[in-house]
C-alpha cells in the first residue's frame, strides 16, 4: 500500500484509488505469491510438495503450521531476501542515475 500511494504521487495519478485498488489486487495476487514462496521451501528442504485444500478454520491453520509450514516460511525468507537485494540495488542505481542528472543540469546553467 505505501509503495501504491509513493508511486500515485510520483506519477501524479489518483492516490486514493490507487490505494484502494491494492486492496482489490492483492486477494488475487497472494495465492500465487505464497504458492511460489511454498515451492521454494519444498525445494530448498527437499521435500514433496504435499497437496492441501484451503479452510478458513483456525484448526486448519494450526494444521498446516506443522506440515506446510516450515516449507511455506523458509521459501518467504528466501524469496523475501532475493526480492529486496534486488529491490535495494535497483533503487541504488536510480538514486545514482538520478544524482547525476540533477548535477549535470545544474551544472549546465
Amino acid at each position: 500500500m505505501i509503495l501504491a500511494a509513493a508511486g500515485a504521487i510520483i506519477f501524479r495519478v489518483n492516490l486514493p484509488i490507487s490505494v484502494a485498488l491494492v486492496w482489490l489486487t492483492n486477494p488475487i495476487t497472494m495465492p500465487p505469491i505464497f504458492y511460489g514462496s511454498y515451492l521454494v521451501g519444498t525445494l530448498i528442504l527437499n521435500q514433496p510438495e504435499q497437496h492441501f485444500v484451503f479452510e478458513a478454520s483456525w484448526s486448519w491453520f494450526l494444521e498446516s503450521i506443522e506440515t506446510i509450514g516450515p516449507a511455506f516460511l523458509l521459501g518467504s525468507l528466501v524469496c523475501a531476501s532475493i526480492a529486496s537485494i534486488i529491490s535495494y540495488i535497483t533503487i541504488d542505481i536510480v538514486w545514482r542515475r538520478s544524482v547525476i542528472k540533477a548535477r549535470a543540469a545544474r551544472t549546465k546553467k
